[in-house]
């Protein structure tokens, strides 16, 4: 064995090994003589036992294999039994029984139960430990808590009520329990009878004495049960209320769809249910609908305390849609949120012709799908606009607030909520502002923001020692230094501790918690989400406090998916977010710069400096309000930003010697605010903004130019008087400040009501149920969209299309483009035609249920387009609009292929919306352009030629494209124009001749702006970047973020 096996340093090979085979084998022969059944064989066995017994536990896998081989060799035809330990086993059954827990047996007693209880509604257990557990779901139902809602009101209205109440249910349950005792006593009569029961008198007198006594108890049943009915038409005075409450609770209860934090506990809305109870009003009918209203605005102000401010029209709108749903017609509520499926996307440019035909010429022809979808899914609503009276809707298209001027001849015979989808379809740039308009007069709220919260007055009236107050918080915003100024107010500075949570501080702050829940101090554990894993220590630690009546747990964090599920549900939640504008942003940092700061060195072109670092940090956060059009995404521009740059001023703008700004554009653009960015056309603004901010030319000295064009700087280096030229800003932020089109509200509201619908979208997603196969739900909700496909594909046959086309070698670049690309398409056609047939016969019953289908259907039950589809292509977000691209482009291509095939693509004009990827097709083009001129492909470079003229006449492949919108500004033919305020968002622009030339052939570039173009107004996908003529410095257009996008297919 020590030759054969490995060498392990445990292994021991040497006399004392041998010496306990030998004592073991003896003790074995010795016990099997008594027994008597010693045999020939009998020594080798009990050798090779006592080898195995006391060897192979010391051995590794591999090597008890090798040992096993090697006593066969030695003890040839010996069987290798193990130590019998059956009868052990059976001995210990017959004492005790014993259930295995892990890898230990435990006595176990047969009426021994195992109950677990969770306060999270959603357990993380693992398939395993499901299968071994009945779950029973106590969680709140609509009935179970309508019930209880009822109860807590007729306790406070009506307690008497409440009390007989009670009274008569326990009386009858006493009853119901004496009338079982005499049914039991009769049965064991009878069954204890002897001889005949005719002659047992006892027994007969019995019985009748029973029978009496069951016929008393049966009228007192009666009787209360008829007490009870009176009783409950009393009680159901108040069901009204009741049942308000209990469908506000289950409105609230969806907001978690939209972020993780918005949980609330049920403890916490039966306390502004009984505050609500609280209001004092008449009696009768009208108290009851007093406490309804009161109820809502109540809750509604509670919830919206605990929201941050973007997320607050989406809660009033979805409370007003689960409150009030008469306020809805057929359809109308899908038509906001676009989860409506018609058929008024129409897939051929001649249809799409045919159809602006069909509408009044006032309307804008990008609105024309809009009004279309708007005739299509209420087309009674439809007719009480008329739409061709121009002369009636005049004042509605130029208003600045159309919301409000909807001719009254229609407002009349619409519903408020008409008039919202009225002006979706037709002032799309407004439809923030109506719903805001709608949800406060169906609120009866006069602002949808309550007044911000005021900590001390939340600490007086809703905080208590036993309930952590949770302070969600935004990125760069701290709430610290008011809840310090709050604590030395109320506790004083030495009843106040604060701990910044991180690594290292878990035991020092449990260490606080319980020495500040003894003494009645304040706590406030700052950045909890840094620490998530611990959050479940500290949410037990809380649990088991007792604390003193004056102490206060105050918990900051920003929102985090992770973050436990009982903390946020137990804690009295609150958002805190820094005040929007430029004027408040310059307000905080001078706050923050003490005088002694800014008049370090006493040189007014530091202090000049440090302010237009201030200013640009505000420029750069509150234009984040503008995404896409401010910025394509949030860059997370923070206030270590700021404190590096003005160390960098302090460096540079400190001494005799000249500042170095280019010094500091390139410290701000490529390490401090620029390292932040990586849109290329973004860091084009910010390098724009430290160009016109850091200049010689505004700071340094008397007669110099405004910052920004509007504000001119201090020449001293008193704090004072920078924060008195803060004070003399406007308090709304006007688009001059940012550079910005003047029209740029209208685009920001287009962004916000999109944002809007989509959460709409996933707080009215009802539960999949664990996401089982419903027939019904499948049948209703995935109908529309097995309607739509097929009428999408009549007089196509591309599903079923077998041989498709393929490039070749020799073809040209461009074809070779398009034929790939009908390829890919037609596959993915055909794809997700297969899907959603194999859909359809699962609804049918012809097919089995499988992990595909069930995945495919879910995403559509959710308004999502299924992963499988977005793998092959992203596409539009929504599945209706998906399926309608899909078709439509895959048909336009076909057009592409045979106009390339004849020759005729480049002689008219393209629309870049009909391919799926328009970047490749303008590579396809340089290939082909490279090929025709003979020169290598990165020698050529990419000119435009705008308005009539050939301009590229020399070019050999040049393409007008078509379908073009303008943000940003507007376009008259030959040069930008700045925008009105009351521009449109988008324009329509004219037809553009690009081609691919020999660079250094374009002249005069410094009056051309690199304009990109993307793919939709979203700004997330970049086609390419086009020259435009512009009067004055491209710079002036970069930072107005002018950008060009396809036409929305």
């Amino acid at each position: 064995s020590k030759q054969l096996l490995s060498p392990q340093q445990h292994y021991d090979w040497g006399l004392r090994a041998i010496k306990t085979v030998l004592s073991s084998a003896g003790n074995l022969l010795q016990l099997a003589k008594q027994a008597g059944t010693v045999t020939p064989l009998m020594e080798q066995e009990v050798c090779v036992q006592s080898l195995r017994l006391n060897t192979l536990s010391k051995l590794t896998f591999a090597d008890s294999k090798r040992f096993d081989s090697l006593l066969k060799d030695v003890f040839p035809g010996v069987d290798h039994k193990d130590i019998e330990k059956e009868a052990l086993r059976n001995a210990v059954k017959e004492v005790c029984s014993v259930v295995q827990v892990g890898e230990k047996l435990m006595d176990y007693n047969e009426d021994f139960k195992l109950y677990l209880t969770t306060r999270n509604p959603k357990p993380d257990l693992p398939p395993s430990s499901i299968a071994l557990l009945s779950i029973v779901n106590f969680s709140t139902t609509r009935a179970g808590l309508t019930g209880q809602l009822l109860a807590v009101t007729i306790q406070h209205e009506k307690p008497q009520l409440e009390e007989r109440k009670s009274a008569l249910l326990a009386k009858e349950e006493s009853q119901k329990v004496e009338l079982n005792k005499l049914e039991e006593s009769l049965l064991q009569e009878l069954a204890n009878a002897q001889g005949s029961i005719l002659e047992n008198k006892a027994l007969i007198e019995s019985l009748n004495q029973t029978k009496k006594n069951s016929v008393v108890i049966m009228e007192a049943l009666a009787e209360s049960q008829s007490l009870q009915t009176s009783l409950d038409e009393e009680r159901n005075i108040y069901l009204k209320l009741a049942e308000t409450g209990a469908t506000l609770y289950f409105v609230i209860k969806s907001l978690s769809a939209v972020n993780c934090m918005y949980r609330f506990s049920l403890t916490s809305f039966l306390t502004v249910f009984k505050e609500a109870l609280q209001a004092k009003s008449s009696g009768g009918g009208d108290r009851i609908d007093s406490l309804v209203a009161t109820l809502k605005v109540l809750l509604y102000e509670s919830i919206c305390r605990s929201l941050f401010k973007a997320d607050r029209l989406m809660f009033a709108l979805h409370l007003v849609h689960g409150m009030h749903p008469e306020m809805f017609g057929e359809k109308e509520w899908e038509l906001l949120t676009g989860q409506i499926v018609t058929d008024t996307m129409l897939r051929r440019q001649e249809s799409q012709q045919a159809m602006a035909e069909k509408y009044p010429s006032w309307i804008p022809a990008e609105l024309i799908p809009s009004v279309a979808l708007l005739e299509s899914a209420t087309p009674t609503l439809f007719r009480e606009l008329h739409l061709e009276d121009e002369n009636l809707w005049n004042n509605f298209r130029n208003a600045k607030e159309c919301e409000k001027e909807i001719p009254r001849s229609v407002s009349s015979q619409i519903t408020p909520f008409q008039q919202v989808l009225v002006v979706q379809a037709l002032r799309p740039d407004r439809l923030i502002s109506s719903m805001q308009l709608f949800a406060q007069r169906a609120l009866g709220v006069r602002e949808l923001s309550p007044p911000v919260v005021n900590l001390k007055r939340l600490y007086q009236e809703q905080t208590r020692a036993e309930e952590p107050i949770l302070i969600l918080i935004s990125p760069g915003s701290d709430v610290s230094q008011e809840l310090q100024e709050l604590a030395q107010q109320v506790v004083g500075p030495s009843n106040y501790v604060q701990v910044a949570m991180g690594q290292g501080q878990s035991q020092y702050a449990l260490q606080q918690l319980r020495e500040c829940a003894g003494k009645g101090m304040w706590l406030c554990l700052k950045n909890l989400h840094l620490v998530i894993a611990w959050a479940p220590v500290l949410e037990k630690e809380v649990n088991a406090l007792k604390p003193h009546p004056n102490f206060r747990l105050w918990l900051t964090a920003e929102p985090h998916p992770k973050f436990p599920l009982v903390l946020l549900e137990s804690s009295l939640k609150v958002t805190y977010e820094s005040p929007p504008g430029v004027k408040k942003n310059l307000l905080r940092t001078y706050e923050a710069w003490t005088p002694q700061f800014i008049e370090k060195g006493h040189q007014p072109v530091r202090s000049q400096a440090l302010f237009a670092l201030a200013w640009f940090h505000a420029i750069i956060q509150e234009r984040r309000n503008f995404i896409p059009q401010g910025w394509t995404k949030f860059y997370e521009f923070s206030n270590a930003d700021l404190r590096s740059g003005a160390d960098i001023i302090d460096r540079l703008c400190t001494g005799t010697g000249s500042i170095q700004w280019d010094f500091i554009h390139g410290l701000f653009e490529n390490a401090v605010f620029g390292g932040r960015v990586d849109n290329n056309y973004d860091l084009e603004v910010l390098r724009a903004y430290l160009h016109q901010y850091f200049d010689r030319d505004v700071l340094g000295g008397k007669g110099r130019k405004k910052l920004a064009g509007i504000l001119e700087l201090p020449l001293s280096v008193n704090h004072k008087d920078y924060v008195k030229a803060i004070t003399a800003l406007p308090e709304t932020d006007t688009p001059a400040m940012f550079s910005l089109p003047q029209n740029i509200d209208r685009s920001q509201q287009r962004s916000v009501a999109k944002g809007v619908l989509s959460q709409l979208v996933l707080v009215s997603r009802p539960s999949l149920e664990d996401e089982q196969f419903d027939k019904t739900r499948w049948t209703k909700d995935l109908s529309p969209f097995l309607h739509l496909w097929k009428r999408l594909n009549q007089g196509s046959d591309l599903v079923k299309l077998d041989q498709i086309p393929a490039p070749g070698e020799q073809d040209p670049p461009l074809l070779a483009f398009l034929l790939l690309e009908r390829q890919a398409a037609i596959k993915l056609l055909q794809q997700v035609h297969s899907d959603l047939s194999r859909i359809s016969k699962v609804i049918r019953g012809s097919l089995l249920l499988t992990t595909d289908v069930r995945g495919n259907a879910n995403a559509l039950l959710k308004h999502e387009v299924p992963a499988s589809w977005c793998r092959k292509w992203e596409g539009p977000a929504a599945p209706i609009h998906w399926l309608r691209s899909l078709v439509s482009k895959t048909l336009a291509l076909g057009g592409w292929v045979d106009r390339c095939q004849q020759g005729t693509l480049l002689q008219s004009p393209a629309d870049l919306s009909e391919l799926f990827n328009p970047s490749v097709f303008l590579n396809a083009l340089r290939q082909e352009s490279a090929r025709r001129l003979n020169l290598p492909i990165n020698s050529l470079e990419f000119v435009s030629h705008w308005g009539p003229g050939g301009g590229l006449s020399k070019a050999k492949c040049p393409v007008n494209i078509e379908g073009l919108m303008i943000e940003g500004a507007l376009f008259d033919g030959h040069k930008l124009v700045e925008c009105s305020r009351d521009s449109p968002s988008g324009t329509p622009i004219s037809n553009c001749c690009v081609a691919w030339v020999p660079a250094g052939q374009t002249k005069n570039k410094d009056n051309l702006l690199e304009a990109p173009v993307y793919y939709n107004s979203l700004r997330e996908q970049q086609v390419t970047s086009i020259r435009i003529p512009c009067p004055g410095s491209p710079e002036v257009w970069k930072l107005k973020s002018v950008a060009l996008i396809l036409k929305n297919q």
